[in-house]
């Protein structure tokens, strides 16, 4: 067996382990602490004009509840009409190890063609960190993959490639879907079984689940999702992506429990991620943390008790301009006891451009409150 194969092998073996938590992503995976660690491959330059790019859309009249029809599907069909939109996405990410040795991560995704001539929709937790990008479509071409941005809030990520002619997903209208209604996923399991097509149904909108200390609005369906089907498609009944799949539940005693982006919300995240290259209108503290929980994780790290402390400030940021240090420990902020990192990003996810946060943080064992006026997220 070659090098590359085991190192794959180990890859998928740590995944597979890794689904014994309540959620997780797909075969990428994704850091918990968020900061620019590593670099992403073939970005936009700064100052680079970004495109207008045309996403295919449907409308159509909202039917009425009364005598509605019971919908139908036709598999065989739909799965022919979306396989050439959805795309097999490969990454290599350089990690130092702890001997001062550099390696080479593997991981792999799915994602959904939305235009033409190359941008492609994924997870953002399928694409960072990556060092290179290769997309595979479904005729078994590869293309080198483009950076556009990516927002971990969303967990949605752009990427492009050079090609023309594409068949892009026609977007659909999530707003409409209805408990029970069918549903396929379409994506890139294990890493190595792109294409496959899954079949099942809307189990609940509006499913409120924490991931990567996110809380996030998401459809549930029971369609079969496994690692590596992150960032593919969920299309209904007339062949429409209504979902970005993102998550699944596993576990003992746990089967059908499948999570997606829905398209309504995905859509004008995807438009300012081409379009600016981030998110309008979200705020940044512009720290990196740690979230230490327990005393020997706070004890490795030379700090002694348990928290949620600061690694990093950036630079010209709303936390550097308020006074805040690396190696504060937050206490709280607006008088929310602060205990773990999504407590922050619950906080920042409801405030907005020029609010001021009331914040008080343990520095050095003594109380310190400081304010600081949050300014939009830029990247």
């Amino acid at each position: 067996m070659s090098f590359f194969q085991e190192d794959h092998d180990r890859e998928i073996k740590k995944e597979l382990k890794r689904m014994r938590r309540t959620l997780i992503f797909g075969l990428a995976g994704c850091a918990v602490l968020s900061g620019g660690i590593g670099f992403l491959a073939g970005t936009l330059a700064a100052g680079q004009s970004r495109p207008s790019v045309v996403i295919q859309n449907v409308e159509r009249e909202q039917p009425t509840t009364e005598n509605m029809p019971a919908v139908s599907i036709n598999i065989p069909q739909i799965a022919a009409q979306t396989e050439n939109s959805v795309v097999e996405i490969r990454t290599e990410s350089v990690t130092n190890s702890l001997f001062l040795r550099q390696f080479v991560t593997e991981g792999a995704g799915s994602g959904v063609i939305l235009s033409e001539d190359g941008y492609i929709v994924t997870n953002n937790h399928v694409i960072e960190g990556a060092s290179t990008i290769t997309v595979t479509l479904h005729d078994g071409s590869s293309y080198p993959a483009q950076l556009i941005a990516t927002d971990s809030q969303m967990d949605i990520g752009v990427i492009k490639i050079e090609a023309q002619g594409l068949q892009a997903a026609v977007l659909g209208d999530s707003d409409s879907l209805q408990v029970g209604d069918p549903v396929i996923a379409v994506g890139n399991p294990l890493g190595q079984l792109g294409g496959t097509v899954t079949d099942g149904i809307i189990s609940a909108l509006d499913r409120q689940i924490v991931l990567d200390n996110e809380q996030r609005v998401l459809l549930q369906t029971n369609a079969a999702i496994n690692p590596g089907n992150s960032g593919g498609g969920l299309f209904n009944h007339q062949g429409e992506l209504i979902g970005i799949v993102v998550a699944k539940s596993a576990g003992e005693d746990i089967e059908g429990l499948g999570f997606a982006i829905p398209i309504n919300d995905a859509k004008p995240v995807i438009e300012d991620l081409i379009s600016q290259g981030y998110v309008g209108g979200r705020v940044s503290l512009g720290v990196t943390v740690l979230d230490l929980n327990t005393p020997q994780l706070a004890a490795q790290y030379g700090f002694s008790a348990p928290g949620v402390y600061i690694a990093e400030i950036a630079e010209n940021s709303s936390a550097e301009e308020g006074g805040l240090q690396v190696g504060d420990c937050f206490v709280a902020i607006n008088g929310t006891v602060i205990e773990t990192t999504s407590d922050i990003t619950s906080i920042l996810n409801e405030s907005s451009v020029g609010d001021e946060l009331q914040i008080q943080i343990n520095r050095d064992g003594q109380l310190v409150d400081i304010s600081v006026t949050l300014k939009e997220k830029t990247q």
